[in-house]
């Protein structure tokens, strides 16, 4: 379903991403771990064409997408949940839901706020209260939730499992499960090893922009030098 190829990327004249390539198939939740600063946030922006590609190719479901503006790339099926959040603090949690409402889209759920409000239990409490209301954790559900009111095919999720209650990251992995059985795909930007390990069919490992590893957890856990080496804090 998404396919990257040889990606270079930078932030004016530093380089950031060195010749990263990955790939994410159909109704699979595919890991991007790395330290802080590895290219993980880089590599998601970049699929995005929220910041300068240089060389390589980005596709999705067999189209090129590198180079185009960020507003067609999210028509095509690709929905993004920023690490940042971004909720609408002055805006209910129903509000910042209809801010995110496109129409219909062949061969992806359609997402109601019913739906999401099942998905989202946190949420149905809370659906008059104000975004800058709620916690850290209910902000990150909602970005989530807004971002599925796009009705996408493939998400990307960057650092979903940060800064937020371990109760919380729990609801967050049966919410992946529940993507995956929706026919989502989802490619996950994660460093709590625990948290992707729980959600991910397999992993790639970045550091300083460049692709270490790739692998399932299996292939990991039977080589601990990786994790030393490039997950280790």
């Amino acid at each position: 379903m998404l396919e990257v190829d040889a990606l270079h990327a930078r932030y004016g004249r530093a380089q950031i991403l060195n010749g990263v390539s990955l790939d994410v198939g159909e109704n699979e939740v595919v890991a991007l771990l790395g330290r802080n600063g590895a290219g993980k946030s880089t590599t998601m922006k970049s699929v995005m064409g929220l910041v300068r590609q240089t060389d390589g190719n980005i596709r999705y479901d067999g189209q090129q997408i590198r180079g185009k503006p960020s507003h067609q790339i999210c028509r095509t099926g690709i929905g993004y949940v920023p690490e940042e959040r971004r909720i609408f603090g002055d805006l209910t949690v129903e509000e910042n839901l209809e801010v995110g409402r496109r129409g219909a889209r062949e061969d992806a759920p359609e997402w109601s706020l019913d739906h999401l409000f099942e998905l989202f239990p946190n949420l149905a409490e809370r659906r008059r209260n104000l975004g800058k209301q709620l916690s850290g954790g209910e902000q990150q559900m909602l970005t989530i939730a807004r971002t599925l009111m796009g009705n996408p095919k493939l998400v990307l999720l960057d650092e979903p499992s940060e800064g937020i209650a371990p109760v919380i990251v729990e609801q967050m992995a049966r919410v992946i499960a529940e993507l995956k059985a929706e026919g989502l795909s989802v490619l996950l930007s994660e460093q709590n090893l625990h948290f992707a390990r729980l959600v991910s069919d397999r992993a790639y490992i970045i550091e300083k922009g460049e692709m270490r590893w790739d692998g399932t957890f299996a292939d990991l856990d039977a080589q601990p030098e990786i994790s030393n080496s490039y997950l280790a804090v």
